[in-house]
């Protein structure tokens, strides 16, 4: 048998036999989560079951479109819309990767079509138009595709006179892969919204950790009532941008949900596990 020799604190050396020497245990691989706000190592499982929220800190991880439908609409009562709606490569994009190529990667990661889904469902037992867009789908951004259904279900919701929840979470705003189309996208869902509005009938906007940029200069930013998840990451340009643009150093909570519900900007911040109750409630007042 083999030995594995080891030394004392005097300096004197010893042999073990190599069974006696203790091994390292394989740990599975996504048992533990760091947390990105505290660092600490939290059990994915407990972190899952507490809707992905760090039970020591409070941070908010960012999640699925799939996991905001599971957490937001009742069971079993989601009915998706226009999920065969498909981006096509109007201006031909050609960088490390084609526009084209970059949307089947994500589609493959995600198991999403495009970066929003939208459809009804019902929430604490009333029905209601929702839309949630997908961060983890090219950042989340609009473009033709994502300003098409998120208009077609604003349209939906006012002729069946529904309720209209749309969560947001959109760290790169208008999609550059389609220029000028993507930022249309900002006026045809303003203008929708718009006419929703003069139905009277209540939109709600939940804005996550990050909306930004062209959504949050468009249909975010319009509801009834905009209700944020703690310490999320709320602008259109970025701190740093900013920062090098005004050449000023910026407060050092600025652009969360707190900082912007200081200021007015929004009018709830709603930790995830109350988020259910809070829309159905804010829905009840205004039904």
């Amino acid at each position: 048998m083999a030995n594995t020799n080891l030394k004392t604190a005097q300096g004197q050396e010893v042999q073990l036999p190599e069974n006696s020497v203790p091994r390292k245990k394989n740990v599975p691989e996504g048992l533990w989560t760091k947390c990105l706000s505290c660092s600490q190592a939290v059990y994915t499982k407990a972190l899952r079951e507490n809707l992905s929220v760090c039970p020591k800190c409070g941070y908010h991880f960012v999640i699925s479109a799939r996991d905001r439908i599971g957490q937001l609409i009742d069971t079993g009562t989601f009915r998706e819309m226009d999920s065969s709606l498909l981006s096509k490569d109007p201006l031909g994009f050609k960088a490390a990767k084609s526009y084209l190529e970059k949307i089947k990667q994500d589609q493959k990661r995600t198991g999403l079509k495009e970066a929003v889904v939208i459809g009804t469902g019902s929430c604490e037992g009333t029905k209601i138009a929702f839309g949630v867009t997908d961060s983890q789908f090219i950042m989340g951004s609009m473009g033709s595709v994502v300003g098409e259904k998120i208009t077609r279900l604003i349209e939906y919701a006012q002729s069946e006179e529904l309720p209209l929840v749309i969560v947001s979470g959109s760290g790169g705003g208008a999609r550059m892969y389609e220029g000028a189309l993507s930022l249309m996208q900002m006026a045809k869902t303003s203008a929708a919204l718009a006419r929703f509005s003069r139905a009277r009938l209540p939109y709600i906007s939940v804005l996550t950790h990050p909306t930004m940029g062209g959504v949050m200069a468009s249909f975010a930013s319009l509801g009834d009532f905009i209700v944020a998840e703690p310490k999320a990451l709320i602008g259109f340009a970025g701190p740093r941008v900013i920062e090098q643009t005004i050449r000023q150093k910026l407060p050092p909570d600025f652009q969360t949900s707190e900082f912007l519900l200081e200021h007015g900007l929004i009018d709830l911040v709603v930790p995830r596990k109350e988020l259910k109750q809070a829309i159905a409630r804010l829905i009840a007042y205004c039904t």
